[in-house]
């Protein structure tokens, strides 16, 4: 599978790395050259010698889209730090590129339960640590 990330902070270079030690081939795109050396952490030799591929863009430019792959993605990560680039650049993927799996990090709770109302793949790590803190209060509560 080709899989093109778009954002390598934190979040989309750990997924890169795991993608990629998957055996799936794996695209990144980032505006900030430095965001290479995350790509990089923990592995024994350079990125693109593991097969990666690494591409300084902006997230909206379709020439830095289509440098870094996106015509023949198969799965296409919005990972930047950003909520609207992140909304934007899914729905070009989808909808302009036609890539079949497409997924939107989105930080505001309420924007990630609008876009995901209708029809887009979307993943809330905010909402995610609400869930969990509420559990872990439950819990400390005796479950009351």
């Amino acid at each position: 599978m080709y899989v093109l990330i778009v954002g390598c902070g934190r979040v989309g270079s750990n997924l890169a790395r795991s993608m990629l030690a998957e055996g799936h081939t794996v695209s990144c795109l980032d505006r900030d050259p430095e965001a290479h050396a995350k790509l990089e952490v923990g592995l024994e030799e350079a990125w693109e010698d593991h097969g990666g591929i690494f591409t300084v863009g902006a997230a909206l430019e379709t020439t830095a889209l289509e440098t870094a792959g996106i015509e023949k993605a198969d799965a296409f990560v919005a990972a930047t730090n950003g909520d609207n680039t992140n909304i934007v650049i899914a729905q070009i993927a989808s909808r302009r590129y036609g890539v079949d799996k497409v997924v939107a990090r989105i930080l505001d709770p309420a924007r990630a339960a609008f876009y995901r109302d209708r029809g887009m793949e979307i993943v809330c790590p905010t909402r995610v640590a609400i869930e969990m803190l509420e559990q872990s209060l439950s819990l400390g509560n005796g479950g009351d």
